[in-house]
């Protein structure tokens, strides 16, 4: 029972033993015929790869014998076109290098705008003929794919390819070559305006300490740079860069004229104050730099503009307009406005005057200049100004003589002297009717009127300044009755017909006025200084009267005591005259002279020979000094220095302007400080 249990085991054994045998002989088979099969993919693959491009290269064979026939022509067309576009490709390749070298702008210029060109004109070549090449490549691959003339897969590769050869934009074609060329051209453009954009070395004129603009001729760029600046212009704009080069253009240019002008020093410019008299020394120096930079300055770089900018002349337009504001010509106007805008002062009308006049001599010049659309602006202000000028003249104008008319509720000197609107009124007229403000006065009237469709002429004008100066001669009168000593109320009417005489003959007013005119206030000068004289120091000499004086020895002391009452009322008077009228002036010092010439020849001698006779009577008195106070020649002494103008602040007279409302404002105008400018 025991034996048999062993030989089944060991059975079991040899049976185990003998299944992993044949599993691990399986094993082995199956590792082989693995490896095998690897072996054989690989042929498979290599086999199957050729047998595709046998079946490739037989399928032609396979096809419709007309469809071979004519795929060869077709093809033929499409690659023939597709072959000139790659020459040209590789063409503007070649253009890289000597394009991308920037130098190469500087040192040959029109060489450099030739490849630009050339670059230019393949670029249109691509652009015109890429897409069709394109198109009838495609049109071929769809005929052999509808034909099945080629392996589907190659077909569909073709198609692929020619689909995103498609979606390429025409300016990418140069892979940004162009325009890296044209930025070389700009940086080259940008070089020629700046090494010819030196501000203008402005001359010193020694005797006025100030530039003298008129004797400076603004240098102008080469002929050889405008031609270089207007070939670079037209590669650019022809790119669509047009308005880059306006811009720098007007930068450079504009920059240029600014800093020429303010060398000038044109900070007055900036000046906003009321005050006309302030504003005077700035409107001859503006007029003078208005036109030098209109006639010099903007005229030569509108000149360059139109030269530069040939064929493109609205841009010239743009470009000029552009360069005329950064020169700062708003300014001058600006400043025009300023003194159209002052406080009304007598003084304002000559200086809006001279504004007007610099305008007027400029006109064709700004029509020429500033015509066009660009300048749009410039025209608006400058019609805007010269409306406010006219306007602002006339109406000064036409207050004058309601301006005279109200200073005679004005109180007159206190000293006799004469007042600052007879003063200034004869010097005043007298220049609105010479050579320089006369016709300028004349043509503001005169397109004043014409907005009103009212006429007006030179004789309307003299008749106008007639009625002024006939109106502050009527307050000569006016003003003699406001004084309660008619004595210097005489001494007045003595100086103010004075004056008016002198300071009207020989002048343009005077001539107007007539010499009868003229004569009938010489006469009334005499009048009043014998007036004067009479009513003053000719009642002194009768106080040394000698009546009752007779030397004998009974009479003696009698006449010692009317020699004394004699001196004493004398002395009395002559204090009292010579304190009053010491305060007392005559501003012409000729006629001062000749009045206390006068005064001297009517007490000095009666008076010496009074004391000759009867001094002695007195002078052996112990109170002789009480009587005998002075000396013949000191009374000549003190006669011969009466009625100088003493040093004091000179009195301001003031001129009442009349406001466009109609209202009187208050006193406004110094009229002493405005006929010291007066020339």
């Amino acid at each position: 029972m025991g034996m048999d249990q062993g030989a089944e085991e060991a059975r079991r054994m040899a049976s185990l033993q003998a299944a992993r045998s044949a599993l691990r002989a399986g094993v082995e088979r199956s590792r082989a015929l693995s490896h095998a099969l690897a072996r054989t993919g690989a042929r498979v693959g290599e086999i199957q790869a050729r047998l595709a491009a046998t079946e490739a290269g037989v399928r032609p064979i396979r096809a419709p014998r007309d469809a071979l026939e004519g795929a060869g022509p077709n093809i033929d067309r499409a690659v023939g076109p597709a072959a000139a576009v790659l020459k040209v490709f590789d063409a503007v390749h070649g253009l890289e290098p000597p394009l991308l070298a920037g130098a190469a702008a500087r040192e040959d210029l029109p060489g450099y705008l030739a490849l630009v060109a050339r670059l230019e004109e393949a670029l249109r070549f691509l652009a015109d003929n890429c897409g069709l090449a394109v198109d009838w490549l495609s049109d071929i691959v769809d005929y052999l794919g509808k034909r099945s003339l080629a392996d589907p897969r190659f077909v569909a590769g073709l198609a692929g390819a020619l689909s995103k050869l498609k979606g390429v934009p025409a300016a990418d074609l140069d892979a940004g070559l162009l325009t890296a060329a044209l930025d070389v051209l700009e940086a080259e453009f940008c070089r020629l305006l700046a090494e010819h954009s030196a501000p203008l070395a402005m001359q010193e004129d020694p005797d006025k300490a100030k530039p003298a603009p008129a004797s400076i001729t603004p240098p102008r760029i080469p002929a050889a740079a405008v031609q270089k600046l207007g070939l670079t212009l037209d590669r650019l704009a022809a790119n669509g860069r047009l308005s880059y080069c306006v811009a720098a253009y007007a930068d450079a240019r504009g920059d240029t004229v600014s800093a020429s002008l303010h060398a000038l020093g044109l900070d007055y410019l900036q000046d906003q104050t009321q005050d006309a008299q302030a504003l005077s020394p700035s409107v001859e120096l503006w007029g003078r730099h208005l036109e030098f930079a209109v006639r010099h300055l903007l005229e030569a770089e509108r000149k360059l503009c139109v030269a530069v900018f040939e064929r493109w002349p609205e841009a010239a337009a743009a470009c000029f307009a552009d360069i005329a504001a950064r020169a700062g010509i708003l300014d001058f106007l600006k400043f025009g406005r300023a003194v159209a805008d002052a406080k009304k002062d007598p003084i304002k009308l000559l200086r809006l005057l001279d504004v007007f006049d610099s305008l007027s001599k400029l006109r064709l010049d700004f029509n020429r200049l500033f015509g066009g659309k660009a300048c749009l602006e410039i025209q608006s202000r400058t019609r805007e100004l010269v409306k406010r000028v006219v306007d602002g003249s006339v109406e000064i104008f036409e207050e004058l003589l309601v301006q005279v008319e109200l200073q005679r509720k004005m109180p007159p000197p206190a000293d006799g002297g004469v007042p600052g609107l007879v003063t200034f009124v004869p010097k005043y007229c007298n220049q609105l009717l010479g050579e320089q403000y006369r016709p300028v006065l004349t043509q503001v009237l005169t397109i004043h009127r014409s907005w009103r469709k009212e006429a007006f002429n030179d004789k309307m004008l003299v008749d106008a300044v007639h009625n002024i100066v006939k109106a502050l001669e009527a307050n000569f009168d006016t003003w003699a009755k406001a004084y309660e000593d008619k004595t210097l109320s005489s001494l007045f009417m003595m100086n103010t017909h004075s004056h008016f005489f002198k300071h009207l003959k020989s002048t343009k007013m005077g001539e107007i006025l007539g010499d009868e005119w003229l004569r009938e206030h010489e006469q009334y000068k005499d009048y009043y200084s014998a007036l004067f004289l009479r009513e003053s120091w000719g009642t002194l000499a009768p106080l040394l009267s000698r009546e009752g004086l007779i030397l004998f020895s009974k009479g003696q002391a009698t006449a010692r005591d009317l020699v004394k009452q004699r001196l004493k009322s004398f002395n009395a008077s002559f204090d009292e005259m010579y304190q009053k009228q010491s305060a007392w002036i005559i501003p012409d010092k000729d006629l001062q002279q000749r009045v206390c010439h006068l005064v001297v020849q009517a007490i000095v001698p009666v008076y010496r020979s009074f004391m000759q006779n009867y001094g002695p009577l007195v002078e052996q008195d112990i109170s002789a000094s009480k009587y005998v106070k002075y000396s013949a020649e000191g009374l000549d002494k003190m006669l011969s220095t009466l009625f100088m103008p003493k040093l004091r602040t000179r009195r301001t007279a003031s001129m009442q302007i009349r406001n466009s409302n109609g209202k009187i404002a208050s006193a406004v105008t110094g009229l002493q400080r405005s006929a010291s400018t007066l020339q």
